[in-house]
């Protein structure tokens, strides 16, 4: 049986991911791709901290994915 919480982050997950796709399909601007970026690293947080146990784990680790997740995003950014 799901707790409470695992069925709310799973519902979140479904509506980031029908956002991205209606992003996709509405605009092929460079905004559009930011906005998908930064869709798909709330995703990625929701999951790490969430699906993988990720708030039960040390601070070091926790601190490491996010700085991790805003550098790639900053770089991705960037690049395009």
């Amino acid at each position: 049986m799901m707790k409470k919480n695992n069925i709310y982050t799973l519902g979140a997950l479904i509506l980031l991911t029908l956002s991205t796709a209606l992003i996709s399909g509405i605009t092929t601007l460079k905004i559009g791709t930011l906005l998908i970026l930064g869709l798909s690293a709330v995703k990625f947080l929701l999951v790490a901290f969430n699906f993988m146990a990720l708030k039960k784990a040390h601070i070091f680790w926790q601190i490491a994915l996010i700085g991790f997740l805003i550098v790639f995003v900053g770089i991705v950014g960037i690049v395009i």
